[in-house]
């Protein structure tokens, strides 16, 4: 009887432990319900390699929502390393195109006295090459054994560098001596050496030009001074 009593009073227990087991379970389950999940590790370390994964965050997207890389910081200038290509203004090599500097192995050049206006030489260059060159500035003028440069009138800059296709004439125009003899050092000349400019001022755009004079020569003083080279001659046909 002794045995029997000790078997029951167990089975009571254990039946009692497993009722406390089964109300702690669901009170366990319940708080974790409401308790929001954490992210392992791995996950937040995946987010934070992933463009645009972030708080905040504005990289650029394709319509599809996958990211895209940025090649260049918001709002600065393309470079030809981000995969944007560059053109140039000024010599050929930079735009690609074949276009060469004008010069005296590729032209040729006359220098004619004008009746009207007086005291004027017209210069017109032509080019005689199967490229395209171009006349920056102005022309370099040198009579006899000249020590002196003339400037030129800068009211007579164009917008753009002269471009000449083969076959083509560029025009500048100068000044050879004051109509008031005003003019100073007046002397005559039987050469003439016009040298060309490079792509900056007052850099060499290759061999010089040795246009023939009358044989009377040309009469200069100090007011000689030019034009700038023009596409249309008659931008300067009343200077």
């Amino acid at each position: 009887m002794r045995h029997i009593r000790l078997l029951a009073a167990t089975g009571t227990a254990v039946a009692a432990l497993a009722l406390t087991a089964c109300g702690s379970g669901t009170g366990t389950e319940d708080e974790g319900a409401s308790r929001p999940t954490t992210p392992s590790a791995g996950a937040e370390q995946a987010a934070s390699q992933t463009p645009g994964a972030a708080a905040g965050d504005t990289g650029d997207r394709t319509a599809k929502g996958t990211p895209v890389t940025r090649t260049h910081a918001p709002g600065a200038r393309p470079s030809a390393s981000a995969g944007h290509s560059t053109k140039g203004t000024g010599t050929g090599s930079s735009t690609g195109r074949s276009v060469v500097l004008c010069n005296g192995t590729n032209t040729t050049v006359t220098a004619r006295p004008l009746a009207r206006p007086l005291n004027h030489m017209l210069l017109t260059v032509k080019n005689t090459s199967r490229k395209t060159c171009e006349l920056p500035y102005y022309p370099v003028l040198r009579f006899d054994e000249m020590q002196w440069v003339p400037q030129a009138d800068e009211d007579t800059q164009p917008q753009a560098v002269v471009t000449l296709a083969p076959g083509e004439s560029g025009y500048a125009m100068a000044l050879l001596s004051a109509a008031d003899g005003s003019g100073t050092g007046g002397r005559t000349a039987h050469k003439l050496t016009l040298a060309f400019q490079g792509y900056t001022p007052n850099s060499s755009g290759g061999p010089s030009a040795t246009p023939a004079l009358p044989a009377k020569g040309v009469f200069y003083d100090s007011a000689l001074k030019v034009t700038y080279w023009q596409q249309d001659l008659g931008l300067i046909s009343g200077w």
